[in-house]
Order: structure tokens, then C-alpha cells, then sequence
């Protein structure tokens, strides 16, 4: 039993369903990726997990509880994280103010994970005081992963972490995930950037129409010549 599951997940968007059957998984301390074609429901896969979107059968398990029903904001009450591809920022605000936001459920003192997450991105803290809006796209990217690290998650979920940003900053932003993993923190992504996700990924998902078609290591699934054909580009 994984850490957080959706298992055997079947719905999608009003009467239709794009997710048929779909499983995935992320441990602690795991990058667990999920890869394939446009189209092939992988942001939709992780929605359903989060609770975005209603599954008619399977369903989602945290620590081994049923978090089918709860709603986003008490499955964030509950441990999870969620970074979406788009408007992941408040623009107008500052960095701090940004992250600051992202503790809204927090009732503690927050100013030690606020260091952690500068000491994870020392980009933001240079720019603290900066309006978010301003920043590079790689920047607004730490500062949306940052704020999801503000409430102390269990699991963060990527939606696209890379999307729009130069080779450099994606794997600079890869290392950082990595660094997140390390620290007990489970990470589920989507990614586009198949070939490299899969290079840093524990587990590696590939969908297919809104169902698993292979499911394997990272290392496992870089090496299947069915798998770097049909989605690597040989």
C-alpha cells in the first residue's frame, strides 16, 4: 500500500470520462512521475487525486484512510500540497507576502519553514520584498513550489513544474526536488519533459487514454525500447 494512492480511478469532467481505471502511487521520500502523450489525462489523473474532480470508481487513500470525498482544502488540511501548471502565484504580491499566503492554515510560528524554503530557493530571498509578478518564469516556479512548502506537506504534487522554462532552470529545478525528496516529503509530478523526469523519478507512470500503460522504476522505463520508442523519441 503506497503512501498516497488513487487507485483504479475511473471519472472526468462533467458526463465524460478521460481517466479509466488509473492507478498511481508516491511513497515518502519518493519522486513518483507521471508521463505520456497530450492528451492522455495525466494533469486530469492528478487532479482526481487531489480532489478537483469527482472519480465514480476507485479511490484515494492517504496513510491508508479514504480521502475520496474530502475536499481539496481538507485534503490540504490532511498533508497535501498541490502546485497547479498556471496562475500558481499572486502576481501583485511580494515574494514573502506570496509565501506567507501559503501558510493559511498554519496557526503556529511559520518563520522557520519560511528560512527553510529560502534556504531551498536563495533566490527568494534575495527577492523577497519584489512583487512576484516581476520575477523570471523559473523564479515564479520556486515561489509557487515554496508556497505549497509553507503548510509543512506530507505529499507535493507538481503540475508541470517545468513548463516554459530554459533547460537550465528546469534542472535546476529538478535538483531542488530532489532536494524536497530527501526530506521525507513524497512528490508526485506531472512532467512533459519526459526524458528527464524519468532520470531523477523512483516510479514512473505512462498514460495512455486516461489508463496506465506501463508502470515501472524511472531507470526501468527509460531503458524499455517499447516505452523510448512510443514516447521518448527512440
Amino acid at each position: 500500500m503506497s503512501f498516497l494512492i488513487g487507485q483504479n480511478m475511473t471519472g472526468g469532467y462533467g458526463g465524460a470520462d478521460i481517466l479509466h481505471g488509473c492507478t498511481i502511487g508516491v511513497e515518502k521520500g519518493e519522486i513518483a512521475v507521471i508521463v505520456g502523450p497530450n492528451g492522455a489525462g495525466k494533469s486530469t489523473a492528478m487532479k482526481a487525486v487531489f480532489g478537483m474532480l469527482s472519480i465514480h470508481k476507485g479511490e484515494v487513500l492517504l496513510e491508508g484512510e479514504d480521502i475520496t470525498h474530502l475536499s481539496p482544502q481538507d485534503r490540504v488540511k490532511a498533508g497535501m500540497g498541490f502546485v497547479p501548471q498556471t496562475s500558481n502565484i499572486f502576481t501583485s504580491m511580494s515574494v514573502e507576502e506570496n509565501l506567507e499566503m501559503g501558510a493559511f492554515i498554519r496557526k503556529d510560528d511559520i518563520s522557520e519553514t519560511l528560512n527553510q524554503v529560502f534556504d531551498l530557493f536563495p533566490i527568494l530571498k534575495e527577492k523577497r520584498r519584489q512583487p512576484a509578478g516581476q520575477l523570471s518564469g523559473g523564479q515564479r516556479q520556486q515561489v509557487a513550489v515554496g508556497r505549497a512548502l509553507m503548510t509543512q506537506p506530507k505529499v507535493l504534487m507538481l503540475d508541470e513544474p517545468t513548463a516554459g522554462v530554459s533547460p537550465i532552470v528546469m534542472d535546476e529545478l529538478f535538483d531542488r526536488i530532489i532536494d524536497v525528496a530527501k526530506s521525507g516529503i513524497a512528490i508526485l509530478m506531472v512532467e512533459q519533459n519526459a526524458k528527464q523526469a524519468l532520470n531523477i523519478a523512483d516510479k514512473g507512470y505512462v498514460l495512455v487514454q486516461g489508463a496506465n500503460r506501463y508502470t515501472d522504476t524511472g531507470q526501468a522505463l527509460l531503458e524499455d525500447p517499447d516505452v523510448r520508442r512510443a514516447f521518448l523519441g527512440g
